[in-house]
Parts: C-alpha cells; structure tokens; sequence
C-alpha cells in the first residue's frame, strides 16, 4: 500500500507506470486526457443514493439537523434505525434495470452518520439494531452485478466534537473544538473507506464550502487519496475551486478531476469532464409522498446531458425500512427499458457535435451522430452544414424516416403521427469521424 503522505508528482508517476502495464486496452479518455476517467465518461449515467437514521423523519439529510429536527433528537434517530427490508441485491439489481453503470453512497453526510463499521466512531450502523455493514453488502453486490461501487463522503461533520463551524441548533462551545484533529479523523475514515471497500471508482466529496476547509486542505486531501488509490477519481468538491450550483471549476489551480453542476443540466463542454447530479424526486433522502419526474423529464434529461457531454448522477432515497419505493424503482425502470432500446445512442459517446436547444440533442461516437429529437422546428429537421456526408439514416426504433441532402445541408423528416412523444431517435452514418465536426447550433 502507498504511503497516505505521497505528494501528487509521485502519486501521477504510481499512476502512469500502471496504466501503462494496462496496455492499449485503455485509451485515453478524450475530454481529459486521463485515462483514470475513461470507463466513466462511457459509463454516463450513475445512480447516486442519499439514505440514513433521517429517512425515520422523512426530512432531508443533513439539512434538517438543528432546523426541522432539533439536533439532539437528530443525533438520537440511530438507536431506532433497523432497516430490515434492505436488500444489496435488490438495491444494485434496480440501478442494474435502470442501465446505471455506477453507483455512488452517501458514506457519510454532513451529520456525520456513517454506513459502514468504523473504528474511528461509534456514530455508525453498527450501533444500531441493525448491526449490519451496510456499504460492505454493497461494495460487495455491485462487484457480484458489474456496477462500479462509490462513495460519497462529506467534509462537513455537524456530529463530530472537532468540527467547526458548529451545525445549527448545536450548543456546544466552539472553543472546545481542534478543527486539525477533526481532519486527522476524517482522512482515518477516507483509508478505511478506500482500503477496505474498494477498488472505488469514485470518491465523491461535499461539503467543501465552510470557511474552515481552504484550498491547501483540498489540494492535501486530493493527494491523501489519490495515494491511497491512484486510479481513484475525485471530483471538484475536494476543493475550493466550484462555483455555486453551476458546478464549474474557478481558475486558480484548483484540483479534482471533475465538475458538478447540482440540480441543473450542465452547459456543453467537452474540454472539463462534468457530471449533473439530480434528484428523482424533489429531496435527496426519502420524502413521504414526494413528487417524482415523470418518464420524459428522466429521459430527456439524461439526453440533454449527455449531449452536452456529461454523466448523469440520478438520487434515490431508500425508506427507513430499507426499501426503495414503488414509484421510484417503476422509474427507473421505464429509463432502462428506454435505454435497452437507444443505448448506443447514450453509452461511450460524446455530446455533439449539433449543440442541444429546444429541439433536442445529439450524441455521438466514431462516424455515427444520433439526434435525440424533442420538438419538431417544423415539417422537417434542417442540420448545419457538417463537412461531411451522411451515408445512411435510420430510426433506432425501426420507424420510417426519410432524408435529403444538398451542399453539406441535410433534411430529416419523420411523419408527424410517427414521431416518438419523448424522442425520436435518428442515427446518421457519416463517411468520416464525427468527432472531427466543430460543434455547432441548429
């Protein structure tokens, strides 16, 4: 195992000479050049899983500590947590239905309840009736179904006594607290973590606002890491550098190998890797009768983004039992008997090169271009000049479509009564790479 305190160049060098002993079986990945994030730019769509002791209040997570829940009664909730209707199976068989490719757990959230047996705190599932690991039943179900296993850890850490600045609702003295002790502890927690449950695909932080945490702890805890596991990727929130929900890494020479817009479809980009996490519902822990996107508005989504070329992290909040509610699992469903269909169009391609608008999206990979139509602009769909010719178009559902072409310009039409509702996926086979046409806007 490396040394935790390995400095970046020496945790790179680890790096490179691995991958080269991989052979040319891993490409780079071509919005970063890293290789590291190349099965995860294919992979494109995840699924993100926000769950604890708060799902007993159906309030949110880490949130509603000292605010919709008094912070001690918050603190209390795991001596009544016994989710005996979890399954790991069910659980990672659902993101498998659902065509997810990742799966990403909320270790611990800023409440600094942990899921997984820790020897640095007694504030973990193995203190309630429960008594169960419940990451190591994850960990090892997704290696048994395929899925790449993640997690999310917080920074933030109302529950612990050296975190500052204190939670609301939270009495304790800040002048007993040792904010450096409290990073001893946590980077304790990331070894546990990265050692004992991994390989992880992904370690996915938050948190990263409060004044306390500075740029040098992120670019400190992003070598900690990358030490501990040099293929590892870690996103943008280790650092300073994230502007607001948007997402976007600052200039500055802030670390993390990738954006995370929040709620929101991120803009198109291909030279920074970003990843949209999003909520099926409107809560990210479980909410009673929360109010669920429909099929189109998960389906349009994950095109949108990924025609803007970025992954699609999609939350879902487990019951306090355990089990994941009819209506979300009924969704996720409907997206993976979507992508059962279109998935050539969506996994290991790149967003463009036609830029979304209220039309739709296209993606793309070798010569082939697939526009994920919306909105019909009219009786047709007039492209940009491409610089290329279009060999054959076809409809991946097998539907008419027909298509002219004159001086680079292309029309597809569809008849109206044969249009999908949600989109009409069309592929073009070009006679030429699509990656080398310059994105463009209808």
């Amino acid at each position: 195992m490396l040394s935790p305190f390995v400095n970046r160049n020496a945790a790179a060098m680890l790096c490179l000479s691995s991958l080269l002993c991989m052979g040319a079986a891993n490409a780079q990945d071509a919005a970063t050049g890293d290789t590291r994030l190349q099965w995860w730019s294919e992979a494109r769509f995840g699924m993100f899983i926000h769950w604890g002791p708060v799902a007993i209040k159906g309030t949110e997570i880490g949130w509603s500590r000292g605010t919709d829940v008094p912070a001690e009664e918050y603190d209390a909730l795991y001596k009544q947590f016994n989710p005996e209707k979890f399954s790991a199976a069910e659980w990672v068989g659902l993101a498998k239905e659902a065509g997810m490719k990742y799966l990403v757990l909320t270790s611990k959230h800023h409440d600094g309840f942990c899921l997984w047996d820790s020897a640095q705190t007694d504030y973990d599932i193995m203190n309630t009736p429960f008594k169960r690991d419940v990451m190591r039943e994850l960990a090892d179900e997704c290696k048994r179904q395929g899925i790449r296993f993640c997690t999310y850890h917080s920074i933030i850490d109302w529950h612990h006594p050296d975190y500052l600045p204190r939670g609301k609702g939270d009495a304790r003295p800040p002048e007993t607290a040792v904010y450096e002790r409290y990073v001893t502890y946590m980077k304790e927690q990331l070894r546990e973590i990265v050692t004992g449950y991994g390989p992880l695909g992904i370690m996915w932080f938050d948190g990263e606002w409060d004044p306390t945490w500075t740029h040098e702890h992120g670019l400190a805890l992003y070598d900690y890491v990358r030490g501990l596991q040099p293929d590892i990727i870690i996103n943008n929130r280790v650092d300073k550098g994230r502007s607001g929900m948007a997402g976007v890494t600052k200039e500055g020479g802030y670390t993390g190998d990738y954006d995370t817009p929040e709620q929101e479809i991120g803009a198109f980009r291909r030279d920074r890797a970003w990843e949209t996490c999003m909520t099926l519902g409107t809560q990210w822990a479980w909410k009673p009768n929360d109010k669920v996107k429909d099929k189109k508005e998960c389906i349009q989504t994950l095109v949108r983004t990924c025609g803007g070329d970025g992954n699609l992290l999609l939350n879902i909040g487990p019951m306090a039992d355990g089990s994941i509610e009819s209506i979300y699992a009924q969704r996720l469903r409907e997206m993976g008997q979507w992508l059962q269909a279109y998935g050539e169009s969506i996994y290991g391609t790149r967003g463009g090169p036609i830029l979304p608008g209220d039309w739709g999206a296209s993606t793309c990979k070798a010569n082939m271009i697939y526009l994920h139509v919306f909105t019909w602009p009219g009786d047709s769909l007039k492209l940009p000049a491409l610089g290329k010719s279009v060999v054959s178009v076809k409809r991946l559902d097998g539907g008419a479509v027909s298509f002219s072409q004159e001086n680079d310009t292309v029309n597809i039409r569809v008849a109206e009564d044969a249009r999908d509702p949600i989109d009409t996926v069309i592929a073009l086979e070009l006679d030429g790479s699509a990656l080398d046409i310059a994105p463009v806007g209808l």
